[in-house]
Formats: structure tokens, sequence, C-alpha cells
């Protein structure tokens, strides 16, 4: 009895020791591929899965990694594991040489970005999925830069991106990845192409600088003519218009003094209305009178030669001989 109960036990402690050692913890985000019997047999999950020790075991699957040496250097490794990740994975292929349409050697690398999105393809349907990656976009990268001249290489990353990813996508959809995007990092024309290039923006810059120079003389010109002719403008309008109120004002000196004298001719002829002597002719001696004084105060003026109407019309008046004591 107590033979059965040992052997019982012990087969017991057999079972546990076989189920537990076929206890597999799959990580958030991570696959297995289970054979039984070397065929397909199930797909794990994240979290508990237990699988039949012997009978079953997980198919392993080659994994790419790269770190940099103590020099800086990335090295590539491959590692045959069971898990595979589902998550978006990067791929940092190094620079290679790639012949452009019109010849010219150039060095690129390439950022490939993408995600297994089926497990069973991804194992069953291509031996080495990181170098089948790897092969194939450095050969479709080639046969895109090929197509294109190294004018188009440097100006149209977004097109060649673009077309990279829909030829990348489409041939790796049988092994079970789906390719999100590819980035162009660095392209590097030969030196001399380099310098070439360098000495054409100088010359280009160069060009736009005696364009941006010459406008700026042009509109420099424009904008003194016009201040010119601005200013000549305002000079003709200060002068119309100083021309305008001085026409006034001797208008209106005029009109005062027109006014005085018809004012003077009305009291002259109120003061000697009561006398023979006529407004008019008192008036008109007047000015003779004014006259003579302006022609005899002349230094050169020693005789004064008078018409005899006004002689006749002064002495209506008084001696002229008084007024003008130096007149002959």
């Amino acid at each position: 009895m107590t033979s059965i109960l040992t052997v019982i036990i012990a087969l017991a402690i057999i079972v546990v020791i076989y189920v537990l050692s076929g206890l597999t913890i799959v990580q958030q985000s991570e696959t297995c591929i289970v054979e039984r019997l070397g065929k397909y047999n199930k797909t794990l999950t994240s979290g508990i899965n237990i699988i039949w020790p012997i009978l079953e075991k997980p198919r392993r699957i080659y994994t790419r990694h790269s770190q940099q040496d103590w020099n800086g250097n990335v090295v590539v490794s491959f590692r045959y594991t069971p898990r595979i990740d589902l998550r978006e994975q990067v791929y940092d292929f190094p620079e290679q040489n790639v012949i452009t349409k019109d010849n010219v050697t150039t060095r690129i690398n390439a950022l490939l970005y993408f995600q297994i999105v089926d497990p069973v393809k991804a194992v069953y349907e291509i031996n080495n999925l990181p170098n089948a990656i790897e092969k194939l976009t450095q050969t479709t990268l080639r046969n895109v830069i090929g197509e294109l001249e190294l004018d188009e290489t440097l100006t149209s990353r977004d097109t060649i991106n673009a077309k990279l990813r829909n030829v990348l996508d489409e041939a790796t959809n049988k092994w079970g990845v789906k390719v999100n995007r590819v980035e162009l990092q660095d392209i590097t024309p030969p030196s001399t192409v380099r310098d070439a290039m360098e000495q054409q923006m100088q010359a280009e810059r160069e060009r736009r600088a005696k364009i941006l120079r010459a406008e700026g003389e042009k509109q420099s010109a424009i904008l003194q003519s016009e201040g010119e002719k601005q200013s000549q403008i305002n000079y003709a309008a200060a002068e119309k218009e100083a021309q305008i109120l001085k026409a006034q004002g001797e208008a209106e000196a005029k009109v005062l003094q027109a006014n005085a004298e018809a004012e003077a001719i009305r009291k002259v002829a109120e003061a000697i209305s009561n006398t023979k002597t006529d407004p008019a002719t008192y008036l008109l001696a007047v000015k003779y009178i004014e006259t003579l004084k302006e022609m005899a105060s002349g230094q050169d003026s020693k005789t004064v030669y008078m018409p005899y109407e006004a002689s006749s019309i002064l002495g209506s008046l008084g001696s002229i001989k008084d007024l003008f004591p130096g007149a002959k």
C-alpha cells in the first residue's frame, strides 16, 4: 500500500513538473508560433499559455538588432528567438552606393518603419525576414533612384519615400508585413558634384543679390522722382496761392484807396460847397502839386516845366512859387 501511494505521489509530481514546464508567459504586444510534432498548431496570445512539452514547441524566428560599438560604428546582429514582436519596428540601413539616371554615384541611407501583422506568414513564408527586408529595400532603392536624375533625387524626397513605401508594402505583403513608411536620411553626392552645386548656388545667390540691388535702385529712383514731382507740385501750388493772395491784397488795397478817395472827394465837396471853386478842379490841382513836389525834390531837378493849362488850374489855389522856391 505504501509503495502504491509513493508511486502515485511520484506520478503526480511528474505531471505537475510536466505541466509547469509547459507554462509559457507571453508579453504584451508579442506572440509565439507553436508547432506540434513539427506542424503548425496555434498562435499564442499575450498572457499565460500552456504547451505540451516534447509534443509541442515554439517555432523560432530571426530578429535584427543594431547597436553602436566603442568607435561609434553601428553593429548589426541577428538573433534566433521564439518571440515575435508585433510592435512597429525601425530598421536603419547603412549607406549604399546608388547610381542615378544621369550616371552620378550617390551614397544614400534610409529608415524603414514596418510591422508584422501576420505572424504565421512571417514565420513560414520567408526564412530570414529581417535580412529579406533589408535586401529588398536596398534593391528597391536602387531601382527607384535609377529612374531619377540627381537634381530630382535631391528635391523629390517625399515622392521617393512614397514610391518606396508602395513598392515595399506590396512586396512584403505575402510575408505578413505592413510597411508604414520609408524615410531617406542622407543623400550624399560625390565631392566634385557638391563643389559644382556650391558654385551654382553661389552664382544664383549673387544673381539674386544683383536683381534685388537693381530693384532697390529702381525703386529709389522712382521714389526720388515722385518726391521731386510732388515738391514741384507743392511749390507751384504755393506760388499760385501766393499770387492769388497778392492779387486779392492789391484788389482790396485799390478798393480801400478808391473808397478813401471817394470819401476825400465827398469831404472836399462839402468843404468848398459855399465857394465858387469846382471840387474836381481843386483835387486835380492837388494832384499836380503832389507830383511837382516829387519832381522838385530830386537832386538833379532844378527846373520844372509845367503845361499851360496846369498853371491856370493852380492859379486858382495860389502861387506856385511859394510852394517851390527853387523852381524857375
